[in-house]
């Protein structure tokens, strides 16, 4: 039998300064030690022991050359989580905050979350602490064809098939499969997230954001309620917030703010309109990181360094990074009556947070859960790519909408409580037993 403080104690000694990961895995374990404590199969395997450690983690150095022809070095990993259930599967960040300890946690995670789309899919993730912010095309070129040079010795359709994350977008991928192409010899569905020209799938780049306000109507109904008239606050204005504006939207809510590092924009009128969503773009393109010209471009107020969760809004959604909405932040929120809370970002509230809203009884869905669209469209993405074969962005939207509503289904199933659904304890349980079930069936 297991006892969650010395579990908990044991894992940290053995992954010592890397608090993401423990944070994660703490919010999983709590939810799940009950269950495999009542299960002799899952005892006897020490699946718990075997789930909190990654198959295999590769480091490597990035050596690169800069438009000044200097040259640069970067630290590249992939963490190859569980695959039990399929290829690890998993984005890629590119982010000067990126350490082996936030891609385990992101990997971790990311197993759950594969295994809740009920599509054959691992968990993975890799990256660099590379910074793309300010860096010329060519130099993201030249740090692509270094960074896969290395990565694709560990990759392939049915081994590990990364795609795009924090600081990967489009361009990325691209010049990445590029370099690929020009190793391997071979086109395959290894990276996800392609151009539609060359393997790609359409709705990809909205799909975070189009699952979670999908995720979100299945809540509200839940709930006896509807998405009609809510209104909503986004944190982040890249794809994740651009799809999750437009979706939301469609389903009848208003959002009225969207964030950036140097504060957050609110649009009483609502970001609402194909204008003000192609503008979002327009200022992730700039490379500038920033959202105020959206407020002096469409007469919105700016907040600088502020964040949009002091704002009296029915929905909240954080986006953009993991433990963007503190504590403090969630007693603003409940403090200003809000509804519902739907963190997009991975692990994007602070534990604490987590447990207030709980506590408080306001629904909250877990990224695990509410940001899977991503993932599933990437897993129809590499279905299309084996079968040669591209589907109508009608087609791929249909099949992602049925996955999120069963993904809410599995949590509404595993986290009924007295009266509320404990969506976190839900989505942990229903992931969990899957990944657990086959590595049980495996004989692993």
């Amino acid at each position: 039998m297991y006892n969650l403080d010395e579990f908990m104690a044991e894992l940290e000694r053995k992954n010592p300064a890397q608090p993401e990961f423990i944070q994660a895995a703490k919010e999983v374990i709590e939810s799940i030690i009950d269950v495999v404590n009542d299960n002799p199969a899952y005892l006897k395997a020490k699946i718990l022991e075997r789930i909190t450690e990654p198959d295999r983690v590769f480091s490597f150095k990035v050596e690169w050359e800069d438009d000044n022809g200097e040259v640069q070095v970067n630290r590249g990993y992939r963490v190859q989580f569980n695959n039990a259930i399929g290829p690890y599967k998993g984005g890629l960040r590119f982010h000067p905050s990126v350490t082996l300890g936030t891609l385990k946690f992101l990997g971790f995670e990311q197993m759950f979350k594969n295994s809740l789309t009920t599509l054959p899919m691992g968990g993975g993730k890799g990256g660099s602490d590379f910074n793309p912010k300010g860096r010329s095309d060519a130099e993201i070129l030249r740090f692509c064809r270094s960074f896969m040079t290395e990565l694709q010795k560990y990759i392939g359709p049915e081994t590990d098939v990364p795609a795009g994350d924090i600081g990967v977008g489009g361009r990325e991928i691209g010049f990445m499969y590029g370099q690929y192409k020009r190793l391997k010899v071979e086109n395959t569905g290894v990276l996800t997230g392609k151009g539609i020209n060359w393997g790609g799938s359409l709705v990809r780049p909205e799909a975070t954001g189009y699952g979670t306000m999908y995720f979100a109507d299945e809540m509200v109904k839940a709930n006896k309620d509807t998405m009609k008239g809510k209104t909503i606050a986004v944190s982040g204005f890249g794809n994740v917030a651009w799809g999750a504006c437009i979706k939301g939207t469609e389903l009848g809510a208003k959002v009225v703010a969207i964030s950036g590092p140097d504060g957050y924009v609110y649009d009483e009128k609502g970001i609402s309109t194909k204008e003000k969503w192609d503008y979002m773009l327009q200022l992730r393109a700039s490379n500038k990181d920033i959202v105020a010209p959206y407020a002096e471009k469409f007469g919105a107020k700016f907040f600088p360094g502020k964040k949009p969760w002091e704002l009296k809004v029915d929905m909240a959604f954080p986006c953009a990074f993991q433990n963007e909405l503190n504590l403090a932040d969630a007693k603003a929120l409940i403090a200003n009556g809000v509804k519902y809370v739907v963190e997009t970002s991975n692990m994007g509230c602070t534990a604490d947070a987590v447990t207030e809203f709980i506590n408080k009884k306001i629904p909250f869905a877990p990224g695990k859960a509410a940001n899977a669209g991503g993932v599933a469209t990437s897993g129809l993405e590499m279905s299309q790519n084996a079968m040669k074969y591209s589907w109508s962005a009608e087609e791929v939207d249909a099949k992602l909408k049925t996955i999120m509503i069963n993904i809410h289904s599995s949590c509404v199933q595993e986290g009924k409580d007295s009266g509320y659904i404990n969506y976190v304890k839900g989505a942990n349980i229903a992931g969990f037993k899957k990944v657990a079930d086959a590595m049980l069936d495996l004989g692993y």
